[in-house]
């Protein structure tokens, strides 16, 4: 017999998304949702930030930590590209309060409740539904459905696999050195490593106050002092900031990745997040195809219709993407031009709703005429045949972007 109409294991962005869509106030037919979270310790992760793009009046927008009406992007030379996204703004969202305001409205949810465990494995059960196990083999849980949103231990076989890895720092300024109107999404005037690409990333909070991340797409992340030498340069050199204090840190390493994440573990035993390929693999951003995946999943179970679990992106978003890793991946394309010249092109609303694949298909086509069209179209015609291999094992975490 089932403990719950729905289990969710993993209590970060993906878990609590859906648990938060799950559990509206004043819902007529409640469903029974467990979510199981990590204890404290190695398994759960640490504070992260989380950024995505929409119009004012978002669900999430009493907890955001901050937002820009304009986004911009510097050339190695440091020529800046400024634009406004509108209706869109650029949207920060703090993990702890996130978690706080969802708590909140869980709280109050009737046939809501929180268990903490080491989850080892998720599997259907014999007489129906699926069942959560814990150290030992015990089950801990059964649910007519369960969601794990934890983070694949090996990405699925790709023809390109790249990584975002990043360092940042909240840094707070004696001297104001930032403008909060304005998120510096690419900064390419950082030292260009020999394969893949590196920029800044800085989001103003205040004049003083900024989150300062050094990122780099490669095949392999940094160790932690090639991180702190590329912040220093970054931060002294580029943005010279003059006298600082660290106020935070954030660490991270995002699959980019054109395998395809199975959506099922078992009849009754779904993937969400990362796990379930929320993650755009041309840039790293998942927050906001969580939220679409979240409402479509929940919509259906509480209308009690078949579950048919929702695609985070269509087939041309992905046939696209995979162009884009291998011209980068390859070295055909310089991937600090690419984007340069995209956002220079390209107007800004425009653009974020084809990195966030919404775009329509005729405006698709237009955007990659501004791209470098030869060597994406050697791409092209190159992919189908490329093996799909195994990428080697790496830890990641969901944060910024």
């Amino acid at each position: 017999m089932p403990d719950a109409d729905v289990v969710i294991v993993g209590a970060g962005a993906a878990g609590l998304s859906l648990a938060y869509h799950l559990c509206p106030p004043g819902g007529a037919v409640p469903l029974s949702v467990v979510l199981v979270d990590a204890p404290p310790g190695p398994l759960r992760p640490p504070p992260r930030t989380w950024c995505y793009w929409e119009p004012p009046g978002g669900a999430y927008d009493s907890a955001l930590a901050a937002s820009w009406p304009r986004l911009r992007v510097r050339a190695a030379d440091g020529t800046a590209t400024v634009s406004d996204p509108s209706p869109f703004r650029y949207k920060m969202l703090r993990s702890d309060a996130f978690e706080a305001m969802v708590g909140r409205r869980l709280s109050e949810a009737p046939a809501f409740r929180r268990i903490e465990a080491t989850v080892t494995a998720v599997r259907d059960a014999p007489d129906g539904g699926a069942e959560v196990l814990t150290r030992g083999g015990q089950v801990l849980v059964r649910g007519r459905r369960v969601f794990d949103s934890r983070p694949p231990g090996r990405l699925p076989p790709a023809r390109t696999t790249l990584l975002q890895h990043f360092m940042g720092w909240f840094v707070r300024t004696e001297r104001p050195s930032f403008d909060p109107t304005t998120a510096d999404l690419m900064d390419f005037r950082t030292p260009q490593p020999a394969h893949g690409l590196s920029f800044g990333y800085v989001l103003p909070l205040d004049p003083h106050t900024a989150l300062v991340e050094y990122t780099e797409f490669s095949p392999a992340p940094l160790v932690t002092e090639e991180y702190l030498r590329a912040l220093r340069h970054y931060t002294q050199e580029v943005l010279k900031l003059g006298e600082f204090r660290i106020t935070a840190q954030e660490r991270g390493v995002i699959p980019m990745t054109d395998g395809r994440f199975p959506p099922h573990e078992g009849r009754s035993v779904h993937r969400i997040g990362t796990a379930g390929g929320a993650t755009r693999p041309s840039t790293g951003y998942t927050f906001a195809a969580v939220q679409r995946q979240s409402r479509a999943i929940a919509g259906r179970l509480r209308a009690g219709r078949e579950l048919r679990m929702p695609a985070p992106y269509g087939a041309w978003p992905r046939a696209m993407d995979a162009v884009m890793l291998r011209a980068l991946d390859s070295g055909r394309v310089d991937g600090a031009d690419f984007f340069t010249r995209l956002f220079r092109t390209v107007p800004g609303e425009r653009l974020l709703r084809f990195l966030d694949g919404s775009s329509h298909l005729h405006e698709d086509l237009l955007i990659g005429l501004r791209t470098p069209v030869v060597p994406m179209l050697r791409t092209i015609v190159e992919l189908p045949f490329r093996a799909r291999n195994q990428p080697p094992p790496t830890g990641h975490e969901e944060s910024t972007p």
